[in-house]
């Protein structure tokens, strides 16, 4: 793969998204729509819309999505300029990827473009490629030990809203390929345009790569008939003493009533759930904000910067300050 210098603002780059029979709508429509926002917001500004886009797709006019959406596609070109190659995933993924026509077109079309990227389960096709050879790499967190199964030559990491790795990204499942189109966005023009088109389209600029695709909150929301409004409740009194028997007046049961039937609804012990809690506020406050590290691990309900770095170490593997080094704002 080719190496180049950022692209110049006046540059049109050409971006290519691979489509197939099953593939998974939002997987070409969310990158799709970053590019486009971005493409109106330099026209009204003034500029020249930076990127020319194509949704390729072998043979035919058109390919239906998983969804059931048909999708006008071009045809499958070998030449001609080429800055960014975005393979979209999709149930129809394992077909294609069998697929050896498509496979070395993939790889032969990556040689050519500037960077390379998968979403979702796109990540198995560009791995058929052989793109992902030795390097790291996303994908749906359902299918990360299928991605490593089937090629162990990939560090698959089952944690991270995408991977880059060189001029190759991958991301995980489904809307993370917004994500991904962001960051391709804040790397051609700027964080101020990346921010323009995150705000338009009411999603957040940066969501930290780091950051669990099912976090604490939503994992917990399995339990939220018997729980939610306890979790409400802890949300908003991370800072106070949240002891088992604290927890257990507040949901007007024992103890020991409590501890069995939350661990039954949600697979964690009490005590572990708002463990996970607070490092999940945390890591937003580190990422977000500029707060002393002293303060937040007070806000959070630490008590002491060492309580919370123990609870990094053992749930992240990583301290808080190397957390906000590596995803501070």
């Amino acid at each position: 793969m080719p190496k180049s210098p950022r692209s110049t603002p006046n540059q049109i780059r050409v971006v290519e998204v691979l489509a197939y029979p099953g593939v998974q709508l939002l997987d070409v429509t969310g990158p799709l729509q970053v590019f486009a926002t971005a493409n109106d917001h330099v026209a009204e500004a003034g500029g020249t819309p930076p990127y020319l886009l194509r949704v390729v797709a072998k043979g035919g006019q058109s390919v239906t999505a998983s969804a059931g959406l048909g999708i006008a596609v071009n045809p499958l070109s070998r030449h001609g300029a080429l800055d960014t190659l975005l393979i979209a995933g999709g149930p129809g993924v394992d077909v294609a990827a069998a697929d050896q026509t498509l496979v070395k077109w993939i790889s032969e079309r990556t040689n050519k473009a500037r960077r390379v990227a998968s979403v979702c389960t796109g990540a198995f096709l560009l791995a058929a490629s052989g793109a992902l050879k030795g390097r790291r790499a996303a994908t749906h967190w359902s299918c990360c030990a299928e991605l490593a199964r089937r090629f162990p030559d990939i560090r698959v990491e089952s944690d991270p809203i995408f991977v880059k790795d060189g001029p190759v990204w991958t991301s995980a499942g489904v809307t993370a390929g917004i994500d991904l189109a962001l960051a391709f966005v804040e790397e051609d023009l700027g964080r101020t345009v990346a921010l323009a088109v995150a705000r338009y389209l009411v999603v957040f600029l940066k969501r930290p790569g780091g950051q669990a695709q099912f976090s604490t909150a939503l994992s917990l929301q399995a339990a939220e008939d018997q729980f939610g409004a306890l979790h409400d409740w802890i949300g908003r009194h991370l800072a106070d003493d949240i002891s088992l028997p604290v927890l257990a007046r507040q949901a007007a049961m024992s103890e020991r009533s409590f501890s069995r039937r939350y661990a039954e609804a949600t697979g964690l012990t009490p005590v572990h759930a708002v463990e996970r809690l607070r490092v999940e506020a945390a890591r937003r406050l580190l990422s977000e904000s500029r707060l002393p590290v002293k303060r937040i691990s007070q806000r959070c309900g630490f008590g002491s910067e060492e309580t919370m770095r123990r609870s990094f170490l053992r749930l992240l593997a990583t301290t808080p300050q190397d957390y906000r080094t590596r995803f501070g704002a």
